[in-house]
């Protein structure tokens, strides 16, 4: 592998700077780390890729996939969501909350299905005013305290808002308290 250049560490330091954690805790500066962006020697305009609809995939050893009657079920509509989280006019730091404690009372009362309606994303460009929930949800579902307990995401069918929403599968609870 190779090293970064002078201007690429540079473009690096700029990006690293602006990331913000999805953690709450507050995070120590290092010694080697500048609380300032340096000036770029050559500016260089990155296009952001678009994405494409995927299911997260979910730091857990037996995450993935769900089986064939589940995701026909999921496809086709056919299976009723136990909760609704809808984050329509919410902020991203009350989104993550809405969906921290929709799911806190989801698990507890041992529901399954949740339905989260994120909206559509805008397309093309970086999310602006529109799209920024969406565009972070999957990465927020992964990081989550909840994460050990999500089976699967899916994209939701259109009767329960199509690529404005999302499906959440949470594992079953056994007997114990224990997820599988």
């Amino acid at each position: 592998m190779r090293s970064l250049s002078a201007d690429e560490k540079d473009l690096w330091d700029r990006v690293a700077a602006t990331i913000r954690p999805l953690s709450r805790e507050p995070i120590e500066p290092t010694a080697e780390s500048d609380p300032v962006p340096k000036a770029p020697r050559n500016p260089i305009a990155v296009p952001r890729p678009s994405r494409p609809e995927r299911t997260v995939a979910l730091a857990t050893p037996s995450a993935g996939t769900l089986d064939a009657s589940w995701d026909r079920k999921l496809r086709s509509g056919s299976i009723e969501p136990d909760r609704i989280l809808d984050l329509h006019g919410l902020t991203l730091d009350q989104a993550w909350t809405a969906i921290d404690r929709g799911l806190d009372a989801a698990i507890a009362s041992g529901q399954r299905v949740v339905v989260l309606i994120t909206g559509h994303a805008r397309p093309g460009g970086p999310p602006v005013q529109r799209g920024k929930i969406r565009a972070a949800v999957h990465d927020w579902l992964a990081a989550s305290r909840h994460a050990p307990k999500i089976a699967a995401v899916r994209r939701a069918h259109g009767r329960h808002g199509g690529g404005g929403s999302l499906y959440i599968i949470l594992r079953r609870i056994r007997s114990g308290s224990t997820f599988s």
